[in-house]
């Protein structure tokens, strides 16, 4: 019997160098982010900082969601060593060991100044390294793996969170907080030795005259490939196809209350029920890619969205139930790891290889708005609606996203016709 090649295919696409790549991009890029949310958070409480002042702190996340206002001069310059890609994200791996190492000797009820500003230049080289980094990846994978190489960076970025999250904070009940912030910042190693290890990618590096040039050639480019009406098309979808989801998840925790679940009951039940579906469902999207494409996917995992957003109005209707607690967010995660698997491999497949790091920093903060949207409707919704409407309404306003893809990924394109150059 003939061996079927699409298995060869798959097994190519999956066991290679490049995806293993993917893999440590991820762990690089994740880790600060979670140090910033995480383990500074309870380094601060850990010495009676106030909340009020813990919750203010996160506003130097700010970086994040602007990072594409200096994403094209990482794409116009580079540093006198190692190339575009690798010279960056060196020098970028480098200030955070130092700035997240250095941290550990602050006193945390000292002047809020000093922490403020540690942990804002932690959010500047960690925004400024996704920007390579975003980049990097895109110029790496051929179109056939952006599927899987996005989903296995994205769950990796998810995975590195047990770092600071995890070992560091079971660290600091038996050792000093400065001596956790060196050994912490020490992962930053493996950042460095990925810039040392992988090559530059070939890509084309633009002639410039001038800062607007750099500025605004990656959002021109853009705009004479897809034209005013498609601009608008991908925008919109962009922002729509997450929507819903984002809206259903962004008062997890005070519904799990509302719902008569102990805190204990949704530390143990509820965090773990996501955490490992999100994993698990990026991981299978991404191979699904592989067979079926970015467009179908998007489809395919945008109904299972959907569906999964319904798991929460099932619950909302039958209140206290562990079980049903456990099935519900089991299952909204698979459809938020497939979901982003997809979502995040057609962002890439959007950006040109010239312009990557410009583009991807655009697309992943447009992307970013339906949380913001969520955080501040939500709330008012749900005292209107009730938690049962709520999640209802959630599933309808998942389905303008859905019906745009008919234009921005109908299900019968190939990747070859409208992948961007």
């Amino acid at each position: 019997m003939n061996p079927d090649p699409r298995e060869g295919t798959l097994r190519s696409a999956i066991l290679n160098r490049r995806v293993f790549i993917c893999v440590i991009t991820g762990i690089v890029s994740g880790m600060p982010l979670y140090i910033l949310i995480q383990m500074i958070p309870a380094w601060l409480r850990d010495d009676g900082v106030s909340l009020v002042d813990i919750g203010l702190l996160s506003l130097v996340q700010i970086p994040y969601a602007w990072k594409f206002m200096w994403a094209p001069l990482l794409d116009r310059w580079a540093p006198p060593f190692l190339g575009r890609r690798r010279g960056w994200i060196l020098v970028f791996q480098v200030g955070l060991l130092v700035i997240v190492g250095t941290m550990g000797a602050i006193d945390p009820s000292g002047p809020k100044y000093l922490v403020a500003g540690f942990a804002l230049a932690i959010a500047l080289f960690s925004a400024s390294q996704d920007i390579v980094i975003d980049a990097y990846r895109r110029e790496l994978l051929p179109e056939e793996e952006l599927g899987i190489g996005n989903a296995v960076h994205v769950q990796a970025y998810r995975i590195s969170s047990l770092v600071p999250g995890s070992l560091s904070l079971i660290l600091a009940d038996f050792m000093a907080w400065s001596v956790v912030f060196w050994i912490t910042a020490a992962f930053m190693l493996v950042g460095i030795l990925l810039s040392l290890w992988v090559q530059e990618p070939e890509t084309e590096v633009r002639e410039s005259n001038g800062l607007w040039d750099i500025l605004s050639s990656p959002f021109i480019e853009y705009l004479n490939r897809r034209k005013w009406s498609g601009l608008l098309m991908i925008l919109s979808f962009m922002v729509l196809y997450k929507l819903g989801d984002n809206m259903a998840t962004a008062l997890a925790t005070p519904f799990y209350q509302d719902m008569g679940f102990s805190l204990a009951e949704i530390g143990t039940v509820a965090k773990h029920a996501a955490l490992w579906p999100a994993i698990i469902g990026g991981l299978l999207g991404g191979v699904v890619m592989i067979r079926l494409g970015i467009n179908r996917a998007l489809w395919i995992f945008g109904v299972v969205q959907m569906l999964s957003i319904l798991g929460f109005a099932v619950l909302a209707s039958h209140g206290h139930n562990l079980w049903l607690l456990a099935a519900v967010i089991s299952f909204e995660y698979l459809g938020v790891g497939l979901g982003t698997a997809a979502f995040t491999a057609f962002i890439a497949r959007e950006t040109s290889r010239t312009f990557a790091a410009a583009q991807f920093a655009l697309f992943t903060a447009l992307a970013s708005l339906p949380r913001t949207v969520a955080s501040a409707s939500t709330g008012f919704l749900v005292e209107s609606l009730g938690w049962v409407d709520f999640f209802l309404l959630c599933t309808c306003l998942a389905i303008p996203g859905m019906l745009l893809l008919a234009k921005v990924a109908p299900w019968s394109t190939s990747e070859a016709q409208i992948s961007a150059p």
